[in-house]
């Protein structure tokens, strides 16, 4: 009947991570399925953690009354006339049961996982008829499902397969894209872009789960108000050059595990850390600058890895809230030694 038994899960949320690692055995046919690596990021193991805790799902699950996904099942659900329980590929595929050459859920993965086929969304094309939405007493149809990301790489025309698209908001996502047949790798992640029912498009893509939301948690740790930090960003930038200039040694390195490593390390608990001075002793200036050129280091090693995947890269199309800093993009162009372009909209996944 569209009532949701649980609250929104967040991507980041980990809880699960510990109760994955019985699955470790079968990482390499996981990965071959669904071009994924096993974390707790993804919709599976959250999906069984509701039904092993939250008595209301066990209890639609029994009467079989039960429906569950990604969140944009449940917005194409509540939204639309039709109330048809849909999903489209760049979504499902974000929960370690979708099948990439087969564009459908799984068998095998759900059985694995202990997740009811049953109750999972039909899968479609991102461009499809996903039924009507009401508003005003007008009809609108509702034709194209996608997730942010994959919005994002479609913002500034057909994407080229020289080019790295860097997203920066609450996460960090780089994207390539894959014309043809899909490509794995031993450490990047392989997707859907976009279906039409006829062709898929296909990319390799990096995940970095720290960038806004590493900067949140400094934040909040030293009790620094964000507006302030916004406001004195530049300014810090600045400052850190200077002093690299006359004192190299004096600014601190922050390791960044905030929500677990990406791509290419996997690693869900890595401890978030400073490096090269006692934390006590830094100023509040220079953990920001830390971690902000923490988020530039990890962007670096996984571009790194899209060029031994893919091919060499000549530019990178940069977006996102944190793209709005002049001082982070030239660094990032410095780092990588690659062109960088930055649209004029930069908010890629809106647009």
């Amino acid at each position: 009947n569209g009532q949701a038994l649980s609250p929104v899960i967040s991507w980041q949320d980990r809880r699960a991570h510990q109760w994955l690692k019985q699955f470790s055995s079968h990482q390499q046919s996981i990965h071959e399925k669904t071009g994924l690596f096993m974390t707790a990021h993804y919709g599976a193991s959250k999906l069984r953690w509701c039904l092993d805790h939250l008595s209301a799902v066990q209890q639609a699950y029994a009467e079989g009354d039960l429906l569950w996904g990604p969140l944009a099942s449940f917005l194409v659900f509540r939204l639309t006339r039709e109330r048809q329980h849909l999903i489209d590929p760049a979504n499902a595929s974000r929960t370690l049961l979708w099948s990439l050459a087969r564009r459908d859920w799984d068998e095998e993965l759900c059985d694995l996982f202990g997740v009811p086929r049953q109750s999972l969304p039909h899968c479609i094309s991102t461009i499809a008829d996903y039924g009507n939405i009401e508003c005003n007493g007008i009809s609108y149809p509702l034709r194209v499902v996608t997730g942010d990301q994959p919005a994002a790489l479609l913002a500034y025309g057909r994407p080229a397969v020289d080019t790295a698209y860097v997203n920066m908001g609450t996460g960090a996502f780089i994207q390539r894209p894959i014309y043809g047949a899909v490509k794995l790798t031993d450490h990047l992640l392989s997707g859907v872009v976009m279906s039409d029912g006829d062709a898929t498009q296909y990319d390799l893509e990096c995940t970095i789960n720290g960038a806004g939301s590493a900067l949140t948690q400094v934040e909040n740790e030293i009790g620094m108000d964000a507006q302030y930090a916004e406001d004195h960003f530049t300014q810090w930038l600045t400052d850190a050059d200077n002093l690299c200039l006359s004192q190299p040694l004096m600014l601190p390195l922050f390791l960044n595990g905030v929500s677990g490593l990406g791509t290419p390390y996997w690693i869900a608990d890595f401890p978030s850390r400073f490096l090269l001075q006692d934390a006590d002793e830094l100023e509040d200036w220079q953990k920001i600058v830390a971690v902000a050129e923490s988020i530039l280091f990890l962007i670096q090693v996984n571009l790194a890895e899209l060029q031994s995947a893919s091919g060499p890269l000549q530019r990178i199309v940069i977006s996102g809230g944190l793209a709005t800093s002049d001082g982070l993009c030239e660094r990032l162009s410095s780092l990588c030694n690659i062109a960088l372009f930055r649209p004029r909209d930069g908010e890629a996944t809106a647009r």
